[in-house]
């Protein structure tokens, strides 16, 4: 059913209201890791479209950027090709009072460098292998660590990728990769499901956000985020993520409609 002008009108007062009450919080978070001298690390991963830059956008809108920095890494160079996998990444870790957001990570190999050939198998299964002890060690070092993946359908990642081609302001997000997205969607189906099967363990488990409304995806992720870190007066009431949207990678979400296939 089409909802009607008053009602969408509604629902985006409604999204600026929660969104804000939610950027108050995240506020008092960062007074805390300051405080405390936290190191926090959020990752978000998933297709191509789904969400990733507007939610990261959104929690760090009313942060301090001395604390907060937002990692994008391009192609990696010829160096980087020759180094250990980790090491570009590892110069953009949080230190002492920070909180950094990766869009896009290590986990590239486990996906678009799996899927597009850029990785031979001999790195791919390596990746696979030791990137739970990375990330163990990154743990035991006192780095908080979040990883979230952005689940959308293939109808709904056709839609954003054709906008992006229609949006003059979204131009610079259109890559080859994008292009390709469709045609190989049940390729980076199957690595998805290797990488969730292969790196979510007790430290560092993958939560999964349904998120072809991307409003609805952005006000529970930052809840959950929020409900799963320390800081002083916390609105527990405010923080509750609905778990229908935000919930932790079991292997039956993959039969039961609950990721998209």
């Amino acid at each position: 059913m089409t909802k009607t002008d008053d009602e969408q009108a509604f629902d985006k007062k409604l999204y600026k209201k929660n969104l804000r009450a939610l950027q108050i919080e995240l506020v008092k978070l960062q007074h805390h890791l300051i405080k405390h001298n936290d190191k926090i690390l959020i990752i978000f991963e998933g297709r191509d479209a789904a969400g990733k830059d507007g939610t990261i956008k959104r929690i760090v809108e009313h942060l301090s950027p001395r604390e907060t920095r937002t990692v994008a890494l391009g192609t990696p160079s010829d160096r980087d090709r020759g180094c250990w996998y980790f090491q570009r990444y590892t110069a953009y870790l949080p230190a002492a009072s920070e909180m950094v957001l990766f869009n896009r990570s290590w986990y590239n190999r486990a996906g678009v460098e799996r899927v597009m050939g850029f990785c031979t198998d001999k790195e791919y299964h390596e990746f696979l292998e030791t990137v739970p002890s990375f990330e163990n060690m990154l743990i035991r070092s006192g780095i908080i660590l979040l990883k979230y993946y952005l689940d959308i359908s293939k109808d709904e990642q056709k839609k954003r990728l054709d906008e992006r081609e229609r949006d003059p302001l979204k131009q610079w997000k259109i890559s080859p990769i994008d292009k390709s997205a469709q045609k190989y969607w049940h390729d980076y189906s199957h690595a998805r499901n290797i990488m969730f099967a292969k790196t979510h363990h007790i430290n560092a488990p993958w939560t999964i956000v349904s998120a072809d409304d991307k409003a609805v995806a952005r006000i529970n992720i930052i809840k959950n985020m929020l409900s799963r870190l320390d800081y002083a007066d916390k609105n527990e009431t405010l923080i509750l993520p609905d778990n229908d949207i935000v919930f932790f990678y079991s292997k039956p979400c993959l039969k039961n409609g609950m990721i998209a296939a």
